[in-house]
């Protein structure tokens, strides 16, 4: 069972940084997962939200800021983590938004990093599409928070990698059926130590938490 820290180590160190990827790697995770926005500039940045509110000292969204102001807000890019991890464990790629699709990949095609060791995922599947259609290879992982069937059903369609449903939705049932299909089930985000052992009762392939050392 894959350990994948969420944001890094979202628990010990301020999510989506180059100090909470590291600390991940310092703790042996086999992944890490992180989230994309758009630079106004076209840069794919590391952080979470729309805006810069919640993780910076200041405020407006991603996209009226470049690249290189987001950095000095401590907000790394891509190239940057894919530079920090250099291929030491796996890398799960949320985009956010569709607009930060073309940048993502475009960044993969210059082989900065083992692409056999990337995971693209999202909540919009039409990004997922836009990545299927680009390259045949890459995987990815179909994420949700409603519908397990759907998204089985997308995931057949995409010939994805894996599926990423938010752990209320999971059972031993449909996660036996998911494995039947031959995806792997990487549910999220999963903390506290009892309902660690629930989703690990259920033999899933890798859990997303952002305490690693919890696994």
């Amino acid at each position: 069972m894959l350990k994948i820290g969420h944001r890094g180590a979202k628990g010990h160190a301020d999510e989506n940084t180059l100090d909470s990827f590291q600390k991940a790697i310092d703790l042996g995770v086999d992944m890490i997962e992180l989230d994309i926005q758009l630079s106004i500039d076209k840069v794919p940045m590391v952080i979470h939200d729309t805006t810069v509110d919640r993780t910076t000292s200041s405020i407006g969204l991603v996209t009226d800021y470049s690249a290189k102001e987001l950095r000095k807000l401590g907000i790394p890019t891509l190239r940057d983590v894919f530079e920090l991890v250099h291929n030491q464990c796996e890398i799960n790629i949320e985009i956010k938004v569709f607009s930060a699709t073309q940048g993502v990949l475009d960044l993969i095609d210059q082989n900065i990093f083992d692409k056999n060791k990337i995971l693209i995922s999202s909540f919009d599947w039409n990004a997922l599409q836009e990545v299927r259609f680009h390259d045949e290879d890459i995987r990815i992982g179909v994420l949700t928070e409603t519908d397990l069937d759907l998204a089985l059903a997308f995931a057949k369609f995409i010939k994805a990698y894996s599926i990423h449903p938010y752990y209320h939705l999971i059972t031993a049932e449909n996660i036996q059926k998911i494995k039947e299909k031959h995806f792997k089930v990487f549910p999220w985000t999963i903390n506290e130590p009892t309902a660690i052992t629930f989703v690990k009762s259920l033999n899933v392939d890798g859990i997303i938490t952002d305490f690693p050392e919890r696994l």
